[in-house]
């Protein structure tokens, strides 16, 4: 099973100046969707979320090798869509927004509490003084589809979202706002293989994306599961998806993304696909 664990370790800086130039300055934002409930889930053949903490403990892990790479005041910001876990709370018989909170104290974060794809633009743009501070990194995690992050996936709504972001909305966020060779990827299913493309075209960054599905898992990064899927962009040098963040900035730049014409617009205040 591949594996596409991404090693921020900024150990490589001891090897050369020239690595050090391509690490992104400014903040790294990592947004964390909400997991599904036992009400919708507990009869179907691959239920989700069996794990309320799936997503966040992604982050965790995630963010643990940024701190380690980055040092300990890097401006690292955990943005978390607090309904999903205030709803999955009564289900786990415990207070999942302290869990969170110990995190954010533990790895000296950021916390902030969104609602829709809307504050997530909205922090995006104007969270801070981008002019000040770039957004230097971007990581999603979280239940996905070919369009959109679903930030409540099967948790209103069987098998459906009330509060996502839309690639039809990306075109919202401001392309300016990112730092030189800024770090952008999405670790939910799918995202590669629509999303990533509307992305580039709203914000001129290149965002990773799955082609396929993903598994959340307890100790590792999520890592792809679909039979012969991989992750776009292509012309990665790697070794079982384990690359730096330097090899990742460089090329970047490089990569034509393929972009489809057809646009697709909203057409409910329900996002329903297959998942």
């Amino acid at each position: 099973m591949k594996r596409f664990l991404l090693i921020a370790s900024l150990s490589i800086l001891a090897q050369g100046a020239k690595a050090g130039d391509n690490v992104p300055k400014g903040e790294w934002i990592i947004v964390v969707g909400g997991p599904s409930l036992k009400e919708w889930e507990q009869y179907k053949a691959q239920p989700h979320d069996h794990w309320w903490a799936n997503f966040v403990r992604a982050a965790r892990l995630r963010t643990e090798q940024l701190r380690d790479g980055l040092g300990p005041n890097a401006p690292i910001t955990w943005l978390i869509y607090k309904q999903g876990y205030l709803d999955r709370a009564p289900q786990e018989h415990q207070d999942l927004i302290a869990f969170i909170e110990s995190v954010r104290d533990k790895f000296n974060l950021n916390l902030v509490w969104f609602r829709n794809g809307d504050d997530v633009i909205n922090y995006l743009n104007k969270g801070i003084d981008r002019k000040r501070q770039k957004v230097a990194g971007f990581e999603y995690f979280g239940h996905s589809n070919r369009a959109c992050f679903m930030f409540d996936y099967s948790s209103n709504v069987d098998s459906a979202s009330k509060s996502f972001l839309h690639e039809s909305q990306l075109r919202q966020i401001n392309g300016w706002i990112f730092a030189r060779n800024a770090y952008i990827q999405s670790w939910g299913c799918h995202t590669g293989e629509e999303m990533s493309a509307w992305w580039y075209r709203a914000t001129g960054t290149k965002m990773i994306g799955a082609l396929g599905k993903t598994q959340f898992m307890m100790e590792e990064l999520p890592v792809l599961t679909s039979p012969g899927r991989r992750r776009r962009n292509s012309r990665l040098r790697q070794t079982n998806f384990r690359i730096s963040i330097f090899e990742i900035s460089n090329y970047g730049r490089d990569v034509a993304m393929k972009t489809r014409t057809t646009a697709r617009a909203l057409s409910s205040a329900v996002v329903r696909f297959e998942h």
